[in-house]
């Protein structure tokens, strides 16, 4: 009798044992079961995407030149996608502002030429660089391979802007001899012979004045639309063209009879190269 009563003891332990074991294991399944649905619609909402051109990715990156209204410039971006059809960017760009009567100059003799080419009454060379993040979004996605895909790109950040002294070399009577000169603003000589075009002068070059440079903070923000044409969705090949407006809190002077500003807007066509993932 004892025997029946242990047997009987044990049986119902292990049934109990397996009833948690199974209470257990369903949660489990269930939730294993969900994950399975979950990612099953996400493979859908992806196929329908891309049947009506949207372009799946997780990350990108382009690089390229922009030519701008007043100036060029150099960039390189990378971005995430957030959306079939929205993606954040991530932008550094560097370039040269320029005024519009901008007009370089070269010296001849003889048919040959003499020194650098230069810019009569140019003040500064302003160079700035760019920080910023905006959003990338699809208004049109590619119909096909060989389609072109339509993006609308917003955004905006801080400017650096660097202003550095132009120099240009010039004979100076009251020494006998070629001397670098820039514009001082004071009605003082120098001034004079600074935009004296009765005299021979050229350029003092790029790096003259680079440890006077002086930093101009200032923001920026820009609009436009991105064409990318490249014939498969993992590669970027695309035009942009846009509006760049760009405020510094100080004055900036380029050229000397043009006066000072500190607001500055653009017109801007750049090429993009770059890759997704």
């Amino acid at each position: 009798m004892r025997h029946q009563n242990m047997l009987r003891l044990s049986l119902l332990c292990f049934c109990f044992v397996a009833l948690q074991a199974s209470a257990q294991d369903a949660p489990s399944g269930s939730s294993r079961s969900a994950k399975k649905v979950a990612k099953r619609e996400r493979i859908n909402q992806m196929l329908k995407a891309e049947e009506e051109g949207a372009m799946n990715f997780r990350k990108q990156w382009m690089m390229g030149p922009r030519l701008n209204s007043d100036g060029w410039s150099a960039y390189f971006e990378w971005g995430k996608q957030k959306t079939a059809y929205k993606a954040n960017w991530y932008l550094i760009e560097f370039g040269e502002k320029k005024a519009i009567n901008e007009r370089k100059s070269s010296t001849f003799a003889s048919g040959l030429f003499l020194g650098r080419p230069l810019v009569y009454g140019k003040q500064n060379v302003f160079f700035q660089t760019k920080f910023g993040f905006g959003q990338q979004y699809l208004i049109g996605g590619k119909s096909n391979k060989n389609g072109v895909a339509v993006m609308a790109v917003y955004g905006g950040g801080l400017s650096l802007g660097l202003l550095k002294p132009y120099y240009i070399e010039k004979f100076d009577p009251r020494s006998n001899e070629v001397t670098d000169i820039r514009w001082q603003n004071n009605q003082s000589f120098n001034d004079t012979l600074f935009l004296d075009q009765s005299t021979q002068a050229t350029s003092s070059g790029l790096f003259k004045g680079l440890n006077e440079i002086k930093i101009r903070p200032g923001v920026f923000a820009k609009t436009g639309l991105r064409f990318d044409w490249a014939r498969f969705n993992e590669t970027i090949t695309a035009l942009e063209c846009g509006v760049n407006v760009e405020y510094y809190p100080q004055e900036i002077a380029i050229m000397v009879n043009n006066g000072t500003r500190r607001l500055f807007a653009n017109f801007y066509v750049s090429l993009n190269f770059g890759r997704r993932r």
